[in-house]
């Protein structure tokens, strides 16, 4: 329970002053802290940092889940690959590439 002024020496009003100039100070130095530029460049670089971490890590987890639908549309259970899905793919790309080396070869020329 809190003493009131009339019960209270000079010595405990004393102690009581140097308690809160002590609690004050250290309450100061936080804000001091926390308002220094150092303090702030370092959180919002620390912000940044974990945004960046957070994008990147759900980019990556799409291109796995991309990369394994991919996949599991080429190869069977057994690892082994579709042929009848390959195949195509494979003949649109070799025309592709004939596609394109004939246009350079054309300009070229």
């Amino acid at each position: 329970m809190a003493e009131t002024s009339d019960t209270r020496t000079p010595a405990q009003i004393e102690a009581d002053i140097k308690r809160r100039r002590a609690v004050l100070a250290e309450t100061l130095d936080e804000i001091g802290v926390r308002v220094h530029p150092k303090t702030i460049v370092g959180d919002v670089k620390a912000k940044v940092v974990a945004n960046v971490d957070h994008t990147l890590g759900r980019a990556y987890v799409q291109v796995n889940r991309a990369v394994t639908d991919v996949r599991a549309r080429f190869v069977d259970d057994e690892g082994a690959p579709r042929l009848e899905r390959v195949l195509p793919v494979a003949l649109v790309a070799v025309g592709l590439v004939g596609v394109l080396a004939l246009g350079t070869r054309r300009r070229r020329r």
